[in-house]
């Protein structure tokens, strides 16, 4: 792909999160609070922890995208400061909205330029970019199905619910 394609392509891709952002804060919103340690299976992560996961790693995804070099994950336990569904939604509008811009702001030529994934994936910075708005929304789709589980209801996601018609 060449650079004016790959500019071409991430102004798409970056609307598209824009606009997924969006539904990812209905999904957040929508947690019922009293149950946080929810998960369906052991393996699962807690509902805290998928809330934790969407808020920290959609902007480390971004923001290792505009440095052209991934760095280790954030820290996603109780340290990083996130007890709430409403802490998440706080952070997420802090600081994934800035992330995106910087994305925003590459050129053709840095989103062509190939990054290292910890050595498991090599790719230009647009495929991560492709790669984050799938990633953001795989642990939305897992945050969603515990929502009825803990007592709460579904958001319209790609239209209305059974809990919003």
């Amino acid at each position: 792909m060449n650079s004016n394609e790959a500019k071409t392509v991430a102004d798409f891709l970056i609307a598209d999160f824009q606009n997924e952002m969006q539904t990812t804060l209905r999904v957040l919103a929508a947690v019922p609070t009293h149950h946080l340690d929810y998960r369906p299976d052991p393996k699962s992560k807690t509902a805290l922890g998928l809330v934790r996961h969407l808020a920290l790693e959609d902007e480390w995804l971004l923001n290792c995208i505009a440095n052209g070099a991934f760095t280790p994950p954030p820290d996603d336990s109780d340290t990083c400061g996130i007890m709430s569904p409403a802490d998440g939604i706080s952070r997420y509008q802090q600081v994934v909205p800035a992330a995106l811009a910087r994305v925003s702001a590459m050129s053709g030529e840095e989103l062509t330029v190939v990054i290292d994934l910890f050595g498991m994936i090599q790719a230009p910075g647009i495929n991560f970019l492709a790669m984050t708005t799938k990633h953001s929304v795989h642990h939305r789709g897992q945050l969603s199905t515990y929502l009825r589980a803990m007592g709460g209801t579904v958001p319209g996601i790609y239209g209305p619910s059974a809990d919003t018609q």
